[in-house]
């Protein structure tokens, strides 16, 4: 199997050209016919290693998800290759950058669903695919044995679903209990047990309004939360981090987000916050009130201001997204207790990860989007089938259009030669091959939009990360990870660096040329 890495391997000054073959360690004889093996990928919105323990224990505790990467590996160098839901669902499902699925942006793109596609490749390999949850490609799935999908982003509260007959149905309960009831419910009664299966889990949490499950309203409510080193950052040197509208301290809505609700009190998300709550029944209303209205209440009469202000709005939104990340907690648990009950845990490969990684307060900011560590970087831990024996940290890059090629592979499926991304099958393996990529592109597109990030592209390799920002601006950065790994100092222009600069230009134009990324903005860029 020639790979798409070989295909251009005249322009690469470290990124991996290798070619993978699989071979099933649990096969001791040629006739031996090898495993099935079931796929259960569990992706949550907007989930940062900054709020899962097995990867930072400043701020909650995530047992379950813990469960995953202790009884089998945890990825600490894996990234996305575009920081926005849609676009980063579109290099899941398809193994390719926005550019080459068509799907760059959440504002103007409809994903082509005829195109070629993980779940579709499974089918031709005899898999049952279905996908339970947050699909938001604006298109209707296709490539699924059976679908039940959010509109849009979905609610948390009394959701209403898209089924397969295009039936719009409103379901009684906290969404990801019921993503996760019907979710197990599919594999229970709902598949065919003789078949292997690839399960889609996708759940809204933990995005942005962070309605909690009413059990754990309460929840860490009398937790303060520690505040990031750079919480107070200047952008000093950082054009387009200043023109970004996603500040704790100036966007952040005080009733979208924070939930302090008065009559007469004006909000750009006050009835967006209105319609969110409304779906609750009156018994629920009445218990969400309670808890909310008495935090309004001390809130007006002590009245912050200024800084006091912009401390107390981030310790709302790190107490309301704890909750929600609780939840989602508990329901990994819930799958992970019936894979293992069905007998099921042997023979299927468990998958956690997100869409992009979030900002908890690093530069004062709430979203993602931006190329910097916080969104470009996002958790993905893995429970290996039998057989697998590797254990612990695997250390190499890995992207997210590394997921469809490392499925196919499991399944015994030839990898398709206009995939880009690379099967991590020889990582899940224990091998560390010497010829692993050493460098990962990066282009975001969504502006101007929600946020107004400014357009990117960029490389970052294990120690630099090269980043321009394009179209109504033109500036470069440059960080040293190693030094600097908060990225807080833009040293492109900084005497000393020019021969790093001239080398990870040079990474930058081989990437864009491998993956075909070579669109008109290349030909405006004079610097390149």
């Amino acid at each position: 199997m020639k790979t798409l890495f070989q295909s251009f391997s005249p322009y690469l000054t470290g990124v991996a050209a290798t070619t993978v073959v699989f071979s099933f360690s649990s096969c001791k004889k040629e006739n031996k016919v090898p495993p099935r093996y079931n796929i259960v990928y569990i992706m949550t919105d907007d989930h940062t290693g900054q709020m899962m323990s097995c990867y930072d224990t400043r701020y909650i505790e995530t047992p379950n998800l813990d469960r995953i990467a202790r009884d089998g590996v945890r990825f600490t160098n894996s990234f996305v290759a575009n920081s926005l839901s849609g676009p980063s669902r579109a290099c899941m499902l398809t193994g390719k950058h926005s550019h080459a699925n068509g799907f760059t942006d959440n504002t103007t793109c409809v994903f082509d669903g005829s195109q070629q596609t993980l779940p579709k490749l499974l089918q031709t390999a005899g898999y049952q695919t279905a996908i339970v949850g947050k699909w938001h490609l604006e298109s209707m799935p296709t490539g699924f044995d059976y679908w039940e999908i959010l509109p849009g982003q979905g609610d948390y509260y009394n959701p209403d679903f898209i089924t397969m007959n295009n039936d719009t149905v409103r379901e009684k309960g906290y969404l990801t209990n019921i993503i996760t009831d019907k979710s197990i419910d599919w594999l229970e009664k709902g598949r065919d047990k003789e078949q292997p299966f690839c399960l889609f889990i996708h759940h809204k949490a933990i995005h942005r309004d962070w309605l909690p499950e009413l059990k754990y309203l309460t929840l860490y409510e009398d937790k303060e939360f520690s505040m990031p080193d750079n919480f107070y950052d200047d952008y000093e040197g950082r054009r387009p981090a200043a023109a970004q509208t996603m500040s704790i301290a100036k966007d952040m809505d005080i009733i979208y987000d924070t939930k302090m609700y008065r009559e007469g009190m004006k909000s750009r998300l006050k009835k967006a916050y209105g319609r969110k709550i409304k779906r609750l029944t009156p018994e629920d209303r009445v218990a969400y009130d309670a808890v909310y209205d008495s935090i309004t209440d001390v809130f007006f009469r002590e009245n912050p201001q200024g800084k006091e202000l912009v401390e107390w709005k981030y310790q709302r939104f790190m107490r309301d997204y704890a909750k929600v990340v609780k939840s989602l907690d508990d329901n990994v648990g819930r799958v992970l207790d019936y894979l293992e009950k069905a007998g099921l845990l042997d023979n299927t490969l468990v998958v956690y990860t997100s869409d992009q990684g979030f900002y908890m307060g690093e530069h004062g900011w709430f979203d993602k989007r931006f190329m910097y560590e916080e969104s470009m970087r996002t958790p993905l831990v893995m429970r290996l089938p039998k057989g697998f024996q590797k254990r612990g940290d695997i250390t190499e890059l890995v992207q997210n259009i590394d997921y469809a090629p490392t499925f196919l592979e499991l399944a015994g499926v030839e990898i398709p030669d206009d995939i880009q991304g690379i099967s991590l099958m020889p990582l899940l393996r224990g091998e560390h091959p010497q010829d692993w990529r050493s460098s990962l592109y990066y282009h975001f597109y969504e502006y101007p939009a929600e946020h107004m990030v400014k357009r990117h592209y960029g490389v970052r390799t294990e120690r630099y990360k090269l980043i321009h920002f394009y179209d109504d601006i033109d500036q470069w950065e440059l960080y040293d990870l190693q030094t600097d790994p908060t990225e807080m100092n833009n040293l492109f222009d900084k005497p000393g660096y020019e021969s790093i600069i001239e080398k990870l230009k040079q990474e930058l134009v081989g990437l864009q040329t491998l993956y075909g990324d070579s669109i008109e903005y290349r030909l405006r860029d004079k610097k390149l």
